[in-house]
């Protein structure tokens, strides 16, 4: 393992952390359990980001960052915007792909809201996330997807809410995968908007 540690960047210690926090929820996040995720000894980790609260932050300032890029990436993967839209909402929740991994996630976004700087950078994601929905929406508008009148912003905050809600219902019933359930819901919000047309499976 010598030599090993100069080659791990901190984005691979950041993606350790987001597996260790969908493996093990908030009692098993440690340094140690990070490190060990990568091949790393605790101290290196210390050495990058000062504590477990250090990484956290560097870790939820990445996923502000990141929001507006992965928006970006997905709109160039998909023909529509519609189906982009949808698309962004099942990449956007990719790790939470069980209900233990929902709940281990959703426990560190609660201790996000009664944290000031975490919180920030946690609203920083949700805006980030809010704007790409509106802007599909105003460009699948645009593009004659959806009805006119539509009003992209006001149905970008419902798609939102919706993605939101969809999570925890999937959560508690566990009726099929969280992917399925976002697209079925999403269906459902764009429907009145698209004369009844849908994104297929294969576009998403």
């Amino acid at each position: 393992m010598a030599g090993r540690p100069r080659g791990v960047g901190d984005d691979v210690i950041l993606r350790a952390a987001v597996e260790v926090i969908g493996r093990d929820g908030p009692a098993g996040f440690t340094l140690a359990a990070v490190a060990g995720e990568v091949g790393l000894v605790p101290g290196t980790v210390v050495q990058r980001f000062g504590s477990k609260r250090g990484l956290l932050l560097a870790l939820a300032e990445r996923s502000a960052r990141d929001a507006g890029d992965l928006a970006t990436r997905t709109r160039a993967d998909h023909g529509s915007a519609l189906a982009a839209l949808t698309a962004l909402a099942v990449r956007t929740t990719g790790a939470l792909d069980s209900p233990a991994r929902y709940a281990n996630h959703l426990a560190f976004l609660c201790a996000d809201l009664a944290d000031p700087e975490l919180h920030a950078h946690a609203l920083a994601v949700h805006r980030a996330q809010g704007a790409a929905y509106a802007e599909l929406l105003a460009e699948a508008a645009a593009a004659g997807e959806l009805r006119a009148g539509t009003d992209p912003a006001a149905l970008a905050a419902t798609v939102q809410a919706v993605v939101a809600g969809a999570g925890l219902t999937w959560a508690l019933d566990r009726d099929g995968t969280l992917a399925r359930r976002l697209e079925r819901e999403i269906a459902a919000v764009l429907a009145p908007h698209t004369d009844g047309r849908t994104t297929s499976r294969e576009d998403v």
